[in-house]
């Protein structure tokens, strides 16, 4: 906690002021494109964007390198030189009281009119299966007597995603097609998905790295970490059911996964850290490397995750308000247990958190868990229902980070509308 988090300061910049998202204790990074110009990095404030490089003459010596790399179509380098300095220096910049805001103001495009894309180049992307809940409610509806398989509470488990397939909100999603098994049927058809669900995760951006075979010990892991988005990780169930004995998800996941576009980094999230919940009585305590005191004290996030669905015929519509403290794991014992292997990390690769459900139904992560699995469904305020998604539903994630005696701050809409499979 700093000078940047102080609730008392405002910004020249009006509509950061009060603004849901992004006030002045936020400033999260992107890329933008202004119109009929190129991509490149800037950050969010209120309803603007600031075109970062433009201005990095004007920031001290250690925020420069930073700045100046936010030219460049990607932020992997911004990411790697770390963005403690870079956000201090723009904190200071855009502030009420700033002396610079007539040289600032040229460099901001109102956002409405921008396009915004990947913030960096995702080399490699994994989605882990952090959220308890969920994997409690998803186990015992094919395991009613043992729902949480024995490694779960032991190692965080994890599977490799397609990055190529990582899609900025907005971007919409077509229906994916595959082998799909009915439990009546005798065989397998091919077709496009019936059962096709979202999930609500946290994506941990990676801003530092690591050598081939050196394992990020647990107290350094929080370091290798630049930053969180929303993630959809878009899942299509009876593809799944079907071909994911023995090796995991394959096709039901490969087709899209959609992400909020702006970076929120660490120091922003600063004053929502919390303990991590203590586990039941009868978990087994972490393993030494992935256990850390000071993680357990503050390594958690205190973050509310709310999923809309807006259909054709009206809404949007609450499906269900989560809280990132549901994880079972924290980001950092998913970047070490990532590395403790062997396995290089590096500026721009993007973890899931796994689908984080709260313990009641109204806090359920995904349709899968609202419908038990399709037999349930759920009934819309307008009067339609809903056991999976249909053509033309558009499903929004939204996050927001409250604390008495600091100003909040948001993580700006992770949107996707689905398309007829083709």
């Amino acid at each position: 906690m700093d000078t940047t988090h102080d609730p008392q300061r405002r910004s020249f910049v009006a509509s950061a002021n009060g603004h849901a998202d992004f006030p002045i204790q936020n400033l999260p990074l992107g890329v933008f494109s202004p119109a009929g110009g190129r991509p490149r990095g800037g950050i969010a404030i209120g309803d603007s964007i600031l075109d970062v490089a433009a201005i990095a003459t004007l920031l001290p010596e250690a925020a420069r390198p930073a700045a100046a790399a936010m030219a460049a179509e990607s932020l992997n380098a911004t990411l790697a030189l770390g963005t403690a300095p870079l956000r201090a220096a723009l904190s200071a910049l855009l502030a009420a009281d700033s002396a610079r805001a007539e040289e600032v103001r040229p460099h901001l495009h109102a956002a409405a009119g921008c396009t915004l894309h990947l913030p960096a180049r995702i080399g490699d992307y994994t989605d882990f299966f952090a959220g308890i809940h969920h994997a409690f409610n998803a186990g015992k509806q094919f395991r009613p007597d043992s729902p949480l398989l024995p490694n779960y509470k032991y190692v965080p488990v994890a599977y490799h995603g397609r990055a190529s397939s990582i899609r900025p909100s907005g971007t919409a999603v077509r229906r994916p097609k595959g082998q799909r098994k009915r439990p009546e049927e005798t065989a397998p058809s091919f077709g496009a998905c019936r059962n096709l669900d979202y999930e609500l995760e946290l994506g941990i951006w990676i801003g530092g790295g690591n050598a081939q075979g050196d394992a990020v010990p647990i107290a350094a892991a929080p370091g290798m970490i630049a930053g969180y988005c929303l993630l959809n990780d878009w899942s299509a169930r009876d593809i799944q059911a079907w071909e994911a004995q023995p090796l995991g998800p394959f096709l039901a996941k490969n087709f899209c996964t959609s992400i909020s576009p702006w970076i929120v980094t660490p120091e922003a999230l600063a004053p929502f850290r919390i303990q991590q919940p203590p586990r039941p009585a009868g978990d087994p305590a972490p393993l030494d490397y992935l256990l850390d005191a000071a993680d357990q004290a503050g390594g958690a996030l205190d973050l509310q995750l709310e999923v809309l669905l807006q259909t054709p015929g009206g809404g949007p519509f609450r499906l269900s308000l989560a809280n990132a403290r549901h994880l079972y794991w924290t980001p950092a014992q998913l970047v070490a247990h990532h590395t403790v292997g062997g396995c290089n990390l590096s500026p721009g690769d993007l973890l899931g958190s796994g689908t984080i459900s709260a313990p009641t139904p109204d806090g359920f992560g995904a349709l899968l868990e609202i419908t038990e699995g399709g037999r349930k469904p759920v009934i819309l305020p307008n009067g339609e229902e809903r056991r999976f998604l249909k053509d033309g539903d558009t499903i929004i994630f939204r996050a927001r980070a409250t604390r008495e005696g600091c100003v909040p701050i948001g993580f700006g809409e992770c949107r996707g509308t689905i398309l007829p499979a083709t």
